[in-house]
């Protein structure tokens, strides 16, 4: 799907690591969110509370899960990641990505 429908924006950004991680929130009208955001090359840490299903849409990254080992992802791949839990990424190349809540 290249685009969604029927949805709210926010439109104030989510900005992170001194603007090198941004994104936007969007609300669907059952309820559920997701926000769409970019990436640019650098190591990051991310906690969660609800579990999440990261959708990569372009871009190179590593990423390390809570329980795992680091492990490539490219642009067309995604990982999930479980409730309240830190993972880490490494992004190699500026990266495009979507982040589904998953309840």
């Amino acid at each position: 799907m290249s685009q969604f429908e029927n949805v709210s924006v926010t439109k104030e950004a989510n900005v992170y690591f001194d603007g090198k991680v941004t994104s936007r929130a969007i609300s669907f009208a059952d309820g559920s969110q997701k926000t769409l955001g970019v990436m640019l090359p650098g190591a990051y840490t991310f906690n969660t509370v609800a579990a999440e299903l990261m959708e990569i849409y372009s871009g190179d990254l590593q990423v390390c899960l809570p329980d795992g080992d680091w492990q490539a992802i490219k642009g067309g791949e995604s990982f999930n990641v479980p409730a309240n839990a830190a993972f880490q990424v490494k992004v190699e190349t500026i990266t495009d990505y979507c982040c589904s809540f998953l309840s």
